[in-house]
């Protein structure tokens, strides 16, 4: 019997795993702009309510959304995002940047201003230099074993 290879160890994989899914990531989209109502959920996402019920627990069983009642008869609720969840917000907005400029060029659903007044374009900049990061630019340091790489390749 063949032995079953273990998944190397990633940080990647493990947040997908919580928030991979897409009605995940539209539920944090949503709460983000301040929709965070079950119904307005529903109807933004397009979710069945079952499954939008299912990863909202996910995502408050994660911490990475809060429940609060807004009213009590009848019972409902609404979903914030707590600090973990508004630290995955520059990912969804660099994924929101990547879909415009490759599958909307011409039909762009969304725009976000920033607070100096003109339209964001996130850039993942190194914390240390302040420079745009670039995949020619990058060395990978596994520190956990079975990783191997050759470095990062061209386009």
């Amino acid at each position: 019997m063949a032995a079953t290879k273990e998944p190397r160890p990633c940080s990647i994989a493990d947040a997908l795993a919580l928030v991979g899914e897409k009605y995940s990531l539209l539920v944090l989209r949503e709460v983000c702009l301040g929709n965070g109502r079950f119904d307005q959920l529903v109807r933004n996402i397009g979710a069945p309510r079952d499954i939008l019920a299912t990863r909202l627990r996910r995502l408050v069983d994660a911490g990475i959304l809060t429940k609060r009642a807004y009213s009590e008869r009848p019972q409902r609720f609404e979903y914030r995002p707590t600090q973990a969840g508004l630290e995955l917000e520059p990912v969804l907005l660099t994924l929101m940047e990547w879909g415009n400029r490759h599958l909307r060029k011409d039909d762009r659903p969304m725009v976000v201003e920033h607070i100096c007044g003109h339209e964001l374009v996130p850039l993942v900049t190194c914390q240390a230099c302040g420079d745009p990061v670039q995949h020619e630019d990058l060395t990978p340091h596994p520190q956990s074993p079975g990783w191997t790489v050759t470095g990062p390749t061209a386009a």
